[in-house]
């Protein structure tokens, strides 16, 4: 039996391995604009049955309990949470945080996601060459549907209702140049993460329903405003504690079961 109990812990190491992996990525990314921290969901495995409940007896009396064996753990999943964030003020006008429901769309090539279409929480936005929205990263990926800022544009306006408004030279009124629209999911815990803090569609997650902010439950748009990362460090650090302490009781197991074979192989050697 040292050999199911030196293979079960051995499972509970594997396992306990890849949760320390996801709590170290979540405390990287505490501080990255609309990131949603994931947890690791786990299952057991098979189990071994030396005796079925329920099975009579020599004496015609059923038996009120078996005798079943775990043979150890394994990771179920990775489950997201799509907590909102805290919104944090800028006071930058191409900064956007969506309060409430719904993802901004964002242009990536067609072999990353169906149709070219990302989703992102991370509205921290600028302006390309061409005058288009764009996210402020390294890839520049155009938010859609694409929206172009006038050249000579002096200020730029994102109201609650996603309306993008731009004072001219000249005009005593703003101009709408376009309309932000958001997208959703019927279970956006089924989304795909592929880096750069976007989310792709799966089957799991259903087909995008888009609409505009404030309509059919969707969010408003608060201009202004970042959402920040909703990784709660004390609840990581927690998780860790309690993630290395079971791994060292399960290296115990391994010591024990080690320690009984060398018990059993003297035996046989004596």
């Amino acid at each position: 039996m040292a050999i199911v109990s030196l293979n079960t812990a051995s499972t509970g190491l594997s396992a306990l391995n890849f949760q320390l992996d996801v709590i170290a990525n979540n405390l990287a990314n505490v501080n990255t604009d609309g990131f949603k921290s994931s947890r690791v969901n786990f299952q057991d495995l098979l189990y071994q049955q030396k005796a079925i409940p329920g099975v009579e007896n020599s004496n015609g009396d059923e038996r009120p309990m078996g005798i079943e064996l775990g043979l150890g753990v394994r990771v179920s999943g990775t489950q997201l949470s799509m907590e909102q964030g805290s919104l944090l003020t800028t006071g930058r006008s191409l900064d956007v945080a969506i309060d409430g429901m719904g993802f901004f769309q964002v242009q990536v090539e067609s072999d990353l996601a169906p149709n070219g279409t990302a989703y992102t929480r991370a509205g921290n936005f600028a302006v390309n060459s061409d005058g288009e929205i764009v996210l402020a990263t390294d890839q520049g990926r155009r938010l859609l549907p694409t929206i172009t800022i006038p050249q000579d544009a002096t200020a730029i306006d994102i109201q609650a209702d996603g309306r993008v408004l731009v004072q001219q030279p000249g005009q005593a009124e703003p101009t709408e140049v376009g309309q932000i629209e958001l997208a959703n999911f019927i279970n956006p815990q089924g989304l795909s993460q592929i880096g750069e803090n976007l989310f792709i569609e799966t089957q799991a997650s259903g087909t995008p329903i888009v609409a505009q902010p404030l309509q059919q439950n969707f969010g408003r748009l608060q201009a202004g405003f970042l959402e920040a990362s909703n990784v709660d460090p004390t609840h990581e650090l927690i998780n860790l504690i309690r993630t290395q302490r079971a791994f060292e009781m399960n290296s115990n197991v391994i010591r024990a079961s080690d320690e009984t074979l060398r018990t059993i192989a003297n035996l046989f050697n004596a």
